[in-house]
């Protein structure tokens, strides 16, 4: 619904439905969101690279009906709006402006995930270091999270800095979490044996995970670039797989040969697959997947990522016997 936004219509506005908009006439985007239990907050929807944006700017009264207008304004304008900004309001705008890069969906999710729902409330201008500590503990079981989650928090802020929404970066000079050491785990010929031969009975319900855990192995590449493979990337008559940038972690295309064994993984999840995706799963299940399993599979703790390093490892001593039988 779209009228004139006063501040006594705001203040007695009401929903017979689960919720309503009402669209501002003065401020294109800007609308009152109202819930059937009277509560009320500040959106602002607009368009984007294709995708439509629908940006939380808080609730009223405590955004007047003149601050959502001037935030509103910002926010279209490119900028970071300025009243009242919180940190989940920050993170809205610079979501939207790093829609070009090929790991937006991750950092979003990170951000959503890890940050907002600690330290979304916090006001940018009153961020302190203890409420990114904050963030930090609350992944202290998993390293690599908050880790992530400290380096995505500060190059937002550096972000804001950088386009002179923020006079400086709260935690500029801070020292994030330790990294992890980087793992090492190779999995040993009979290793690999032993994880192939278990597929079947460790992943009864899951043909789509044994399929991609084979094919990980078997051409080295990335889980991601494996689960994400479409039918529109392979080359079955030349026998290759060709990965475009936008899917490889350099953001380089490349192509991969096909072995008689890669074929017949692939043909083999073709033929079950309905749509363009060979396999229709995501990443993160697969990882789920393989963790949950962890005991059924019959060998000393292992993860997805250990598939490429194994695979890529085993392709450079299969290329240096070969050198070494060529030179003799």
């Amino acid at each position: 619904m779209k009228l004139l936004l006063t501040d006594r219509f705001c203040q007695h506005a009401k929903s017979a439905l689960p919720q309503t908009d009402y669209f501002d006439e003065t401020v294109k985007g800007l609308a009152l969101r109202v819930t059937k239990h009277g509560t009320k907050a500040w959106t602002f929807h607009y368009t984007t690279g294709g995708r439509r944006i629908r940006l939380t700017l808080g609730r009223y009264p405590a955004i007047s009906l003149a601050q959502a207008r001037t935030i509103a304004t910002e926010a279209a304008q490119g900028r970071m709006p300025s009243a009242g900004m919180t940190i989940s309001q920050l993170a809205e705008v610079y979501i939207v402006s790093i829609q070009g890069l090929r790991t937006a969906k991750e950092i979003e999710r990170r951000l959503r995930k890890d940050v907002l729902p600690i330290i979304g409330a916090v006001a940018v201008s009153a961020l302190h270091r203890r409420d990114v500590t904050r963030v930090i503990d609350a992944k202290r079981d998993a390293p690599i999270g908050a880790r992530k989650a400290f380096e995505d928090l500060r190059t937002m802020l550096r972000w804001a800095v950088a386009r002179g929404d923020l006079d400086h970066n709260p935690i500029e000079g801070m020292k994030g979490p330790p990294i992890s050491a980087v793992r090492e785990r190779v999995l040993s010929d009979d290793e690999i044996r032993t994880l192939w031969q278990s597929l079947p009975t460790a992943l009864p319900r899951s043909p789509i995970s044994q399929q991609v855990i084979k094919l990980c192995l078997v051409t080295g590449q990335r889980l991601g670039e494996v689960v994400g493979l479409r039918r529109g990337e392979l080359d079955l008559k030349r026998r290759l797989w060709e990965l475009p940038g936008s899917r490889t972690k350099n953001g380089h295309p490349h192509a991969v040969p096909l072995s008689e064994l890669a074929l017949e993984i692939v043909e083999e999840a073709i033929a079950s697959a309905k749509g363009e995706a060979v396999f229709p799963s995501r990443a993160n299940v697969v990882g789920k997947t393989i963790i949950r399993a962890q005991d059924r599979f019959g060998l000393p703790h292992w993860t997805a990522h250990d598939l490429r390093r194994t695979a890529l490892t085993g392709m450079a001593r299969r290329s240096a016997n070969d050198q070494g039988s060529r030179s003799i």
